[in-house]
């Protein structure tokens, strides 16, 4: 075992790990009502993915910028040399994903755009984890990537009506997702704070996302503008000031593959916010699935916290 396997390796105390699980359970529940906030944000006006990602950003950076602004502990200022290709790798992985997502969501539904993007990244994260950052998985890990594999098939395997266009924007979004999570948590692993991390990749995904949005049309047009103001008002705040920090934080006290999985808390919400609130049907696939998923989650999560303790 090398030496950075040692460091990478290195349990968090039992604590620190649960206050990780913590964080990212919020996150996951809030993020489980982007989909269908966003859904309502298409119905309420025209406007694409690209400009709502692109005011998410925006409007996440300057709330967490006025939070920080005026939060009396302040992060010690470090020079960006070594520190620039996580933070800029990690704003364009957040474009990519959020971007995608939102794409996906207007093709193919919520539910389905959610459950094959968070299905598909813990598979994903895993890979890259061990080949990037030298983690290894475990027997528990592996039993619940497979779980999050199984619970994937069964709630979109039988559905034929699965737009090809949008199950491929979700898999890019998973793509993003992953390398966000991976360079997370090799950031935090440094020491990074969770609120710079968290800032620089709004800055950079806003700026990368202003072309697109402007060429899209930057603003709403027609419709309930007000209401389509307020739904990503309610994203900006929430779903991104709010539970990003939270998501960063978790991902630093759990390994990478963990922190993925228990994502899949979001795809489960944003589920049951379909069939509530967005009138998507029920089938018995989905329930199957969504269970599967969420004994994944408390499988890994149980895991997680063993190996704190030991």
């Amino acid at each position: 075992m090398s030496a950075s396997d040692t460091v990478i390796d290195a349990r968090p105390d039992s604590g620190s790990a649960r206050r990780g699980l913590a964080f990212l359970t919020v996150t996951g529940l809030a993020w489980g009502t982007t989909g269908a906030a966003a859904d309502l944000v298409y119905g309420a006006t025209e406007i694409g993915p690209a400009a709502v990602s692109f005011w998410r950003h925006l409007g996440g950076l300057v709330l967490l910028g006025a939070f920080c602004a005026v939060r009396r502990t302040r992060a010690p200022r470090r020079p960006l040399r070594g520190r620039i290709g996580h933070l800029v790798g990690a704003g364009l992985g957040m474009a990519v994903f959020q971007t995608a997502y939102f794409a996906s969501v207007e093709a193919a539904g919520v539910a389905v755009a959610t459950l094959l993007t968070l299905g598909s990244g813990p598979v994903l994260t895993a890979f890259g984890a061990r080949l990037a950052l030298g983690e290894r998985l475990g027997r528990g890990g592996l039993l619940a990537v497979a779980g999050a594999v199984a619970g994937l098939a069964v709630l979109v395997g039988g559905d034929a009506s699965v737009d090809p266009a949008g199950a491929a924007l979700a898999l890019l979004s998973a793509a993003g997702y992953a390398v966000v999570t991976l360079l997370g948590r090799s950031a935090g692993q440094r020491g990074e704070d969770p609120f710079t991390i968290t800032m620089w990749s709004f800055g950079v995904g806003a700026l990368a996302l202003a072309v697109p949005a402007w060429s899209e049309g930057l603003l709403p047009q027609g419709g309930d503008v007000v209401r389509a103001w307020a739904l990503m008002a309610y994203l900006a705040a929430f779903t991104t000031a709010l539970a990003y920090p939270l998501y960063f934080a978790g991902a630093a006290r759990v390994r990478a593959a963990t922190a993925s999985v228990m994502m899949l808390i979001e795809p489960v919400t944003a589920a049951a916010l379909a069939v509530a609130v967005l009138g998507e049907p029920l089938t018995g696939a989905t329930v199957a699935g969504a269970l599967i998923l969420l004994a994944s989650i408390t499988a890994l999560a149980a895991a997680e916290s063993r190996g704190a303790r030991g």
